[in-house]
């Protein structure tokens, strides 16, 4: 039986129709009382599994050897975790002439959470980029994350905003970093099964993901949600949301042409250093807003949907730049490199952000998810 595909020539991503799906269930049935209770376990547990698994799948012997092109990394890390964050600083000043505190407070976390893993590596791959500075970017982005997004958090949104204490800090590191080391160490002797079930255990990052934003929006129909956010102040934080992604394509691929390097690493660096983690930003945002997370988790959805879209465009670009060709002509190098197998599949095929599956260089690809 022919597998079943997303047509090429729909603008938006499957996975993000299904997350809306999601909130659109949330809505009309959320989830109350005892069965409140049940989602909330629930989804810690599946966040907790989701970072096992991301510990699982990272080969300690890469990172190690990314560590040497750290010129590039904290290139990134610094476009991740400065950059990003001065420029919501910044939004603090469209307040309230286009958006909401709670809509400013959930643009900001926006700016704090670490770069995508999948999703950098897939557009570095199409663009004919260093696609394993950009495994190891979104690697290192993602673990230094986990400590460093909720402390930037409590400094810039403050410890009341996000509740943040001393235990909510002890949660997180129980809940994604304690997990993430246990799939590291446990990698030897699972590896292997991770790798070869590589696309069953997708269906676990996706469906964890799920479960987080049915419980987050389900807190926020129970509490009125959808009254506090009015049509003219979704459209605002779209546009904020766009300038603030156009802005960081432009400095990152520009930067790093200023700094010195070469097209591939150029490439590495503006997907990596320009994108935000739904994967990682949903489970954070869970602990840290708690009750409040439905609205803060808002403005990282619309954004990640974004940034899909218009990264999509400019890989294919890159693929058909005048360099890319003549590297292609010399017999350059496969950017496909890394762990993880190979995906070939056509358009509208997905490849899932945390997983080891990778397009082929060159090769182009209608939809990354996460």
């Amino acid at each position: 039986m022919k597998r079943l595909r997303w047509p090429s020539w729909l603008p938006i991503d499957p996975y993000i129709v299904v997350l809306l799906g999601t909130v659109g269930l949330a809505a009309l049935l959320p989830a109350r009382g005892t069965a409140a209770d049940v989602t909330s376990g629930a989804s810690t547990a599946a966040i907790a599994f989701l970072f096992f698994l991301y510990g699982a799948r990272l080969s300690t012997r890469e990172a190690l050897d990314g560590l040497k092109h750290w010129r590039l990394h904290v290139t990134v890390l610094i476009c991740t975790f400065v950059l990003f964050p001065v420029f919501g600083l910044a939004a603090r000043g469209l307040v309230p002439v286009l958006l909401t505190q709670p809509l400013y407070q959930g643009l900001l976390f926006l700016t704090l959470v670490p770069s995508t893993i999948q999703s950098s590596i897939a557009f570095t791959s199409i663009a004919r980029g260093n696609v394993p500075a950009a495994i190891c970017a979104g690697s290192f982005s993602s673990l230094v994350g986990i400590v460093l997004t909720p402390l930037l958090a409590a400094g810039l949104l403050g410890g009341d905003a996000v509740g943040f204490s001393t235990d909510s800090l002890v949660k997180i590191v129980l809940q994604l970093l304690v997990p993430f080391l246990a799939g590291q160490v446990l990698r030897r002797w699972i590896g292997g099964f991770v790798t070869r079930h590589k696309r069953v255990l997708g269906l676990v990052d996706r469906g964890s993901i799920l479960l987080v934003v049915y419980t987050a929006f389900s807190e926020g129909m129970n509490q009125g949600i959808w009254h506090q956010v009015s049509l003219v102040r979704l459209a605002g934080l779209l546009g904020v949301e766009a300038v603030l992604l156009a802005v960081m394509l432009l400095l990152t691929w520009y930067g790093a042409r200023a700094l010195g390097f070469d097209r591939e690493d150029r490439i590495a660096i503006q997907f990596a250093g320009s994108k935000k983690s739904l994967a990682s930003g949903l489970p954070m945002a869970s602990v840290l807003f708690a009750g409040h997370a439905s609205l803060a988790v808002l403005p990282l959805m619309l954004f990640h949907q974004m940034q899909l879209m218009v990264c999509a465009v400019i890989a294919k670009r890159r693929a058909r730049d005048p360099e890319a060709s003549a590297d292609a002509s010399e017999g350059g190098t496969d950017a496909s490199g890394g762990s993880g197998e190979t995906t070939t599949g056509g358009p509208g095929e997905t490849t899932t952000e945390g997983s080891a599956a990778q397009p082929v260089q060159g090769q182009p690809q209608d939809r990354v998810l996460r």
